[in-house]
């Protein structure tokens, strides 16, 4: 998980340097797109959001101080997140992590060239057409996958 989170504070670092380049101020933000439910329940999820916020805090960016997360959450409503990645790339996050494979093509397919980092345990990245390859994935998308290469 420490991975995601250094993604994350990589595609963060980038877009502050080109909010300081156009000289203004904006805190930076995380979309987190799921087609999970927000619940304590899905421990899955909270194990992963940890992680994350490990990862970044070890950057020092910290949520509520110095970095923002929208939360979207389609409640096992997978029809639900084609909508939920365009409210994200509307509200202008400088990066999206997307759990899962339906939710990482929903924000591949939104509109915009936001970054974005995968979470998929269950699919092959190059397979799902996230990545062109594991050694040259192309395209906006990063992230970790437990797909092994063969």
């Amino acid at each position: 998980m420490r991975r995601i989170g250094l993604a994350v504070v990589l595609m963060l670092m980038l877009a502050t340097l080109v909010a300081e380049a156009q000289q203004t101020v904006k805190t930076p933000q995380v979309g987190l797109l799921s087609s999970g439910t927000a619940s304590a329940a899905n421990v899955g999820m909270a194990h992963v959001l940890q992680g994350l916020r490990d990862g970044l805090a070890e950057f020092a960016y910290v949520e509520r101080q110095n970095v923002a997360f929208e939360y979207r959450w389609a409640e096992e409503k997978e029809e639900r997140l084609p909508a939920l990645a365009a409210d994200l790339v509307e509200r202008s996050v400088d990066v999206i992590v997307a759990a899962g494979p339906s939710a990482i093509k929903a924000a591949k397919n939104a509109r915009g060239a936001v970054p974005i980092v995968a979470i998929d345990f269950e699919s092959d990245p190059v397979a799902a057409g996230f990545a062109t390859s594991f050694a040259r994935p192309g395209g906006n998308i990063t992230g970790y996958s437990s797909t092994r290469r063969s």
